[in-house]
């Protein structure tokens, strides 16, 4: 196929696509090369760019995706208020960034980590498709193993897993966050969230001495998401 017919068709697949399309998949729906589909992308996202178009092409969670300007945000914010997508809580955001550093994990290893019981927070999250269970552990009892999903990169717009801060980044980051909690900004992507889930998301357990009051939070927190 010519490229000037295989890159509009590229961009009314991709246009009409909700979720990230693999190289794999558009050669398989379109029945091109490989290399003529990715050299067709890459002339592509030239395009949106030099035409300073309103929307962009990203390569993230493994495959392409149309998404809008960052420097548009603040005209879809107000076009969206009230529309947003529901936030996952901080009780799931800290299940989430531990299982995405220490993947494949399991449950009792999350709650030592956590220090409370995170059954409602996982099921949240296989419920929402951001974890997934990969198998069994060899230890006793061969609980469960858990990992993050395609949709998880997708959520939190990463390439891949390389993407995510170095842990040690993550105090840091928290503290930059907490001033502006609650003004957080529609863009860039959801990694902000789970950057900010925890200074200690997979790293060390809760202090001893810990209050048993935040531990009545996340419970809450993990019981009201389950409910709504």
């Amino acid at each position: 196929m010519p490229p000037d017919e295989l890159r509009p068709l590229l961009e009314a697949l991709l246009f009409a696509s909700d979720s990230p399309l693999t190289l794999s998949l558009l050669v398989e729906t379109i029945g091109a090369d490989a290399m003529d589909v990715s050299h067709a992308l890459e002339a592509l996202r030239e395009d949106l760019d030099r035409q300073e178009r309103g929307v962009q092409l990203v390569e993230i969670g493994g495959g392409w995706l149309i998404v809008t300007r960052e420097k548009h945000a603040p005209w879809i914010k107000k076009m969206l208020q009230g529309k947003r997508k529901s936030r996952l809580s901080r009780a799931s955001l800290e299940t989430l960034a531990i299982v995405a550093y220490k993947q494949p994990v399991t449950r009792p290893e999350i709650e030592s980590i956590r220090g409370v019981d995170s059954g409602s927070a996982l099921a949240t999250l296989l419920e929402r498709d951001l974890i997934t269970i990969k198998g069994r552990s060899d230890v006793v009892g061969r609980p469960l193993l858990y990992g993050s999903t395609t949709e998880f990169l997708s959520y939190f717009g990463l390439r891949d897993l390389n993407d995510l801060p170095r842990p040690e980044e993550l105090k840091a980051i928290l503290q930059a966050r907490e001033a502006e909690i609650e003004q957080e900004p529609l863009f860039p992507p959801a990694a902000a969230e789970l950057q900010a889930a925890s200074p200690k998301p997979a790293l060390e357990p809760p202090a001893e001495g810990e209050s048993s009051e935040d531990s009545s939070e996340e419970h809450a927190e993990e019981h009201a998401e389950t409910e709504s």
